[in-house]
């Protein structure tokens, strides 16, 4: 067996190389035709990681790749002469084929001829009717035998037996071919031998030897004189491959010397060629007709053998050489030799999708073909060598943008009219983590009420991942950060999965109204990719806190009464109620209504300051001591509200009112009954000086501890202001400012308290429990000299100081 191997390995866009090898025909299956891997300089695992396979097109599978050896074997038996018959050389062309990286490698099988098979006439015998005049060296044509071999395994000669009255002339022509004609080298004589029996022998030249024969029978007649002879020893004809059937290609003419029925000629087709009587036959007239269909693809020309015979036997021979003329019948042909279906978004340019082989079977200008590729897509088409083409990326690409491409590669040939093809290969795009996710909104702020139920869910953040599958998976994570130096997890959490996010406690208005964190959305891909947004959680007051009454203030032990003259007219202003609420919006709206009054029709409260005015002239009939009850409630939704016990002393002087007071201390409700009234101002009387003393010493003492506990209590104190006092917080409690004074002489225990502007108001305060020192009072009035003393400590004093030279009076 003889094997022949070539290697040609070059470079164009991917690894392009061509190997060849010979083989002869009729190996046995398995049999090994080349060791690929090593002519080819690849490793066996490439083979096997590339997934290499054979493409042979619309050829029969003769060879198939074995990957683990690295080598080529024969598949199926290979016929030479069925593969191509008379066609030299033989040869399979074959693509293999690589991925990942792309490769093509050319492969080229020559198939050689082995003698397998022998001479052969289309006819078992052939008969001749000659006239014993015929003159010595008349020519007869014989059949010519075909053996489908070529090369010295071809048809190699002829012999004749017995060569007693013809012998056998061979001519070689042109086309390589022989024409065998019989000469007639001695004279016929019927009455001798009416038949006679010849056997005609074609052999080849294989070894070993093979042969076939075949009978010929020549009856002896009388007169024929004159063989018919051609006009032109070679004729010429053209028809174009789409010829229509009974198409006359050309006319021959033989003529015959001979009168009557010897001279007539009769036309035949030579059978020995193949079946080319069934394609073209020549009537009586030497007319060469088309009968059968032809293909310039299968057979560029034909040869045709023709006789001319008369009817004594006597014949000629001539032949036509017919060309045929390609036609633009054929569109290109496109194959996928290989091709991706997914292609990852981030693949640089120029990397390989597809292999494709584009082939017209039509010549010239009618094979020529020009591929192109839809518009507006980012790949292009280069043409990778003769009649390969690859399909590669032209830009980088972008999953995001579009997740899958329908690539239509369309051939057009050069003919007239032209002829075109196309095929549509559908390439996914692989998606590649390269998007972060986004959120819908650059910030969020939300809103909770108050006091809600921890694990409350408050609202919902997004986001959003341009990726596909695992990569577009968002998750959400609560960042680190401190709230006024707590953990912000310990006010809120946020689901992984939902982005919804929880309260994780009950949140108080007063302590904190607005807290700021970060969400992070964090996707799925490997590296992940994240973004982060700021979320504000606004907490909304609810109505959770009653009003808390700044003025008058409320103590257990004694009496704070408002004096007013019985000179007063309509609209004295009595005293303020001032009260504030540590809700926030309509919840800290405050308005005040006189609940109870010893006499509603004397007073009367403001509805949104609080102030209490007369609203008729004061008379003697007034009783001395008026209690009033003022409720105030806020604006929230249900409102809450506090109420403030106020008394009114109506009288001109201090001493007036003792009487009615003495009892403050020790009654807890208003009591309406007169008669119970009288009965306490006897009493009163009956210890006017016992009372007014304990009074005055009571109301120091407790004086003294209050300012004790004012300056050394650690728990906060809401500082207590006097009617009319400055209002600087605007929450509508006083709204005009009034100074006070206070005078002092050289004996601290003997002062007076002077104010101006102030005069129509009188406070009364009585302590029976008072037992006060004036050294005390005296140090304190020290502190009122010192420049440098706190202004709060300083106002405070003043006020204090009114109020024990109220009760001095």
């Amino acid at each position: 067996m003889r094997r022949q191997v070539l290697l040609f390995i070059f470079s164009l866009g991917s690894v392009l190389g061509q190997v060849s090898y010979s083989i002869p025909e009729e190996m046995p299956k398995g049999s090994v035709v080349g060791n690929l891997a090593r002519d080819l300089g690849l490793d066996v695992k490439r083979l096997k990681s590339g997934k290499a396979r054979i493409f042979t097109g619309d050829s029969a599978e003769y060879i198939e790749l074995s990957r683990e050896r690295g080598v080529l074997l024969v598949k199926e038996r290979i016929d030479r002469e069925s593969l191509c018959r008379q066609m030299t050389p033989c040869a399979l062309h074959l693509q293999i084929i690589l991925e990942n990286p792309m490769e093509l490698f050319r492969i080229t099988v020559e198939i050689t001829d082995i003698n397998d098979n022998i001479p052969s006439f289309k006819n078992n015998e052939k008969r001749f009717e000659i006239s014993e005049s015929a003159i010595t060296g008349s020519k007869f044509v014989l059949e010519r035998a075909v053996d489908s071999d070529i090369g010295v395994n071809g048809l190699k000669n002829y012999s004749l037996k017995p060569t007693d009255n013809f012998l056998l002339k061979i001519q070689s022509q042109a086309d390589g071919n022989k024409k065998v004609e019989m000469v007639l080298h001695k004279p016929l004589d019927r009455e001798k031998e009416e038949q006679i029996s010849l056997l005609l022998t074609a052999v080849d030249g294989g070894e070993p030897q093979m042969s076939g024969t075949v009978k010929i029978f020549v009856t002896v007649l009388d007169v024929n004189d004159n063989a018919p002879v051609f006009m032109q020893s070679v004729y010429k004809a053209a028809i174009a491959e789409n010829s229509e059937k009974g198409t006359t290609l050309t006319r021959v003419s033989a003529s015959d010397a001979d009168k009557g029925s010897n001279g007539e000629v009769s036309y035949s087709v030579s059978t020995a060629m193949d079946s080319l009587s069934d394609i073209f036959t020549i009537n009586e007239n030497g007319d060469v007709i088309l009968v059968g269909a032809i293909d310039y693809e299968k057979a560029k020309n034909y040869q045709i053998d023709i006789e001319a015979t008369d009817s004594g036997g006597l014949s000629d021979s001539s032949k036509i050489l017919i060309d045929v003329t390609d036609v633009n019948d054929n569109s290109p042909q496109i194959k996928a030799l290989s091709k991706s279906d997914t292609i990852l978004e981030d693949s640089p340019e120029n990397t390989v999708i597809a292999m494709l082989s584009i082939n017209d079977p039509d010549s010239d200008r009618n094979g020529e073909v020009k591929c192109n590729i839809n518009d507006d897509i980012p790949f292009k088409i280069q043409n990778t060598m003769n009649g390969f083409y690859s399909l590669v990326t032209e830009v980088a690409l972008d999953r995001e943008v579009a997740s899958q491409y329908n690539i239509t590669v369309t051939c057009s040939d050069e003919g007239v009219p032209s002829l075109s093809s196309s095929v549509t290969l559908t390439l996914q795009i692989s998606d590649v983590n390269d998007n972060a996710p986004v959120f819908e909104r650059s910030s969020y702020e939300a809103y909770i009420v108050e006091n809600n139920t921890p694990g409350l869910s408050i609202f919902t953040v997004k986001a959003k991942d341009d990726d596909w599958n695992q990569n577009a998976r968002v998750s959400y994570i609560l960042e680190d950060f401190s709230i006024n130096g707590v953990p912000v997890s310990s006010y809120v959490s946020v689901s992984a999965d939902s982005g919804v996010i929880h309260a994780v406690r009950s949140f108080d208005y007063e302590q904190i109204k607005d807290f700021h964190f970060r969400v992070k959305a964090q996707d799925g891909g490997s590296p992940p990719l994240s973004s982060n947004v700021t979320v504000k959680i606004v907490i909304q007051d609810q109505n959770d806190n009653p009003p808390q009454v700044l003025y008058p203030v409320q103590t257990g032990g004694s009496v704070v009464a408002e004096m007013v003259p019985r000179a007063a007219d309509v609209g004295y202003l009595v005293t303020k109620v001032v009260a504030v609420d540590v809700d926030s919006g309509q919840n800290a709206w405050l308005s005040y209504k006189l609940q109870k009054a010893t006499d509603r029709a004397l007073f009367e409260v403001g509805l949104q300051n609080g102030e209490i005015r007369t609203i008729r002239q004061v008379n003697d009939k007034d009783a001395v001591k008026q209690r009033l009850t003022v409720i105030v409630e806020d604006n929230g939704q249900p409102s809450r509200s506090a109420a403030v016990i106020v008394n009114v002393a109506v009288a001109d002087s201090f001493p007036e009112v003792l009487s009615e007071f003495t009892d403050f201390t020790h009654d807890k409700e208003y009591n309406d009954n007169l008669t119970f009234y009288l009965v306490l101002a006897l009493a009163v009387v009956s210890f006017l000086f016992i009372t007014c003393v304990v009074v005055i010493i009571s109301v120091k003492i407790y004086r003294w501890r209050q300012s004790r506990t004012l300056f050394h209590s650690n728990l906060p104190v809401i500082p207590y202001y006097p009617p009319r006092y400055s209002d600087t917080l605007g929450t509508g409690t006083l709204q005009h400012v009034y100074n006070y004074e206070v005078c002092r002489t050289t004996d601290s225990r003997k002062s007076d308290c002077k104010f101006g502007r102030a005069g129509s108001q009188n406070v009364l305060i009585m302590d029976p429990s008072s037992t006060g020192t004036m050294q005390r009072i005296q140090s304190e009035k020290s502190i009122l000299d010192e420049p440098d003393s706190p202004l709060e400590v300083r106002k405070l004093l003043k006020f204090k100081y009114f109020i024990v030279c109220n009760s001095k009076l």
